[in-house]
């Protein structure tokens, strides 16, 4: 079962409700916003009964490059419209009078649709591991030594995925390595990423020793990618290394670690948000138990009894 996050869920449900047989056609124009500058339109512009569905992508253009249209073709080719919808990258249409009859051929056209993303971006994923094989068999036939040098293998395929953040992949004979540049506005971010990302690289030292190696690097980037034109060095800036040895990228693996690794940024930067949601909400709770010790530790005042002038106590009669 392949990662779903909440705006693929959103799109999933949509779908299910006008796959139902029971269901009546109806006219539909959504809009929905994903991670990473992604936007979804889901409409009918011709007819209710066929449901246009539409993918905008920042990177469309890097993803161009490593195969995407072809990647695409493969996994939606029936459905593909010929000129994407105005203002999107892809557009595929799904006509409600021609579905599949079987329900598991429903519900797996449904789970594809809800991909749309994920699959676009594998495209890169997928060229490296292809680049990995070639170069692991070639090491193979000419029994190449494993001290090889570090720029050896495979170019660096950049995607600019996000205004100022990119993904870097780079395949090598014996590894592909993925590589993250992550901004940090605030300066609390950056304490909170370096913690966070600290337990991912020890974590690999004490318990778990079969995950890939995690290497974070701060301002300067790491040095599989400085040959790629164009990085910034500054104090905002930081560099998340995933080294994917050939146990993380079996046959049998590839696709559920693509899935995974996507959505590393975002995963990422909502821990930093709960982490920081989560201090908050503790210095409130501090700061409510102090006031109440405060409250406590007042003294009382006793009342005092009071005499008139001529030794008549006020309130007697």
């Amino acid at each position: 079962m392949l990662l779903l996050q909440y705006h693929n869920l959103l799109i999933q449900s949509i779908l299910t409700e006008r796959f139902s047989p029971n269901s009546q056609p109806v006219s539909i124009d959504q809009v929905i916003s994903d991670f990473d500058n992604v936007t979804y339109h889901i409409s009918t512009p011709e007819s209710k009964t066929k449901i246009l569905i539409s993918l905008s992508i920042k990177c469309f253009n890097d993803l161009k490059k490593y195969g995407v249209e072809e990647l695409l073709q493969r996994e939606y080719g029936p459905y593909i419209v010929s000129a994407p919808e105005v203002g999107y990258d892809f557009s595929m249409v799904v006509d409600l009078e021609k579905l599949p009859p079987e329900l598991d051929a429903k519900e797996a056209l449904i789970e594809k649709i809800a991909l749309l993303k994920r699959n676009a971006l594998a495209a890169p994923f997928e060229k490296a591991f292809a680049q990995y094989d070639e170069l692991a068999a070639e090491a193979a036939k000419s029994s190449l030594d494993l001290s090889v040098p570090e720029d050896s293998g495979a170019d660096v395929m950049p995607i600019h995925y996000r205004d100022e953040e990119s993904i870097f992949i780079k395949a090598s004979h014996d590894r592909v390595t993925v590589i993250f540049s992550t901004v940090f506005r605030e300066e609390t971010d950056r304490v909170f990423g370096k913690v966070f990302l600290q337990e991912f690289v020890d974590a690999r030292r004490r318990a778990i020793q079969n995950a890939p190696q995690v290497l974070y690097s701060h301002k300067e980037p790491p040095l599989e990618i400085r040959s790629v034109p164009g990085l910034k060095a500054s104090d905002d800036i930081g560099y998340v290394t995933f080294v994917l040895f050939p146990r993380h990228i079996t046959k049998d693996r590839r696709e559920n670690c693509i899935s995974h690794i996507q959505i590393f940024r975002d995963y990422f930067h909502y821990h930093i948000k709960c982490s920081k949601a989560y201090m908050h909400s503790r210095m409130r709770f501090r700061v409510a138990e102090f006031l109440k010790v405060l409250n406590r530790a007042k003294p009382e005042v006793a009342e005092k009894e009071r005499k008139t002038a001529s030794g008549r106590r006020f309130g007697a009669r």
